[in-house]
């Protein structure tokens, strides 16, 4: 039986879409995170809020589905922000095996406090990094999620 070649670290850390895509998703992620920290949100929670504010009421898998996340995960983001008022999670009315997560006005108003702060990260990222580049990274980062993968696919 053949041994197979060894695999140079090097030559995986060099060219692994994954590694260079999380190295740069954590810190971004811990930026956002850090701007909005003094109104107790981290990124993904004012992504969430963001999201259920534009959509209204949705089902859990369809806010996951919208976030790129799988459903057990996003369950689990939206448990403390139920918590704190946020949002509220109940069972849907036409599909009793469902649940609708929506924002609650205290929740829209933490979204409202947030924005400035959300915003000034923005603006300063796409000063530094900038527009055009933003907005190009922006569609290379949304063409990812076409490609053909089933990530969250049972």
């Amino acid at each position: 039986m053949e041994e197979p070649m060894p695999l140079e670290p090097s030559d995986t850390e060099a060219s692994c879409n994954n590694l260079a895509l999380r190295k740069a998703a954590r810190y971004l992620g811990a930026t956002y995170d850090k701007a909005l920290a003094p109104v107790g949100l981290r990124s993904t929670q004012f992504s969430i809020l963001q999201k259920l504010h534009s959509e209204g009421e949705v089902t859990i898998s369809h806010l996951a589905d919208l976030i790129a996340m799988d459903r057990t995960t996003m369950a689990s983001n939206l448990k403390p922000l139920a918590r704190e008022g946020l949002v509220t999670v109940e069972t849907s009315a036409t599909d009793r095996r469902a649940r609708v997560a929506a924002i609650t006005p205290t929740g829209a108003a933490r979204l409202k406090e947030a924005l400035p702060l959300w915003r000034e990260v923005q603006t300063q990222f796409e000063k530094n990094f900038g527009v055009d580049e933003a907005a190009e990274l922006r569609a290379s980062l949304d063409a990812i999620l076409h490609t053909g993968f089933e990530p969250w696919a049972e």
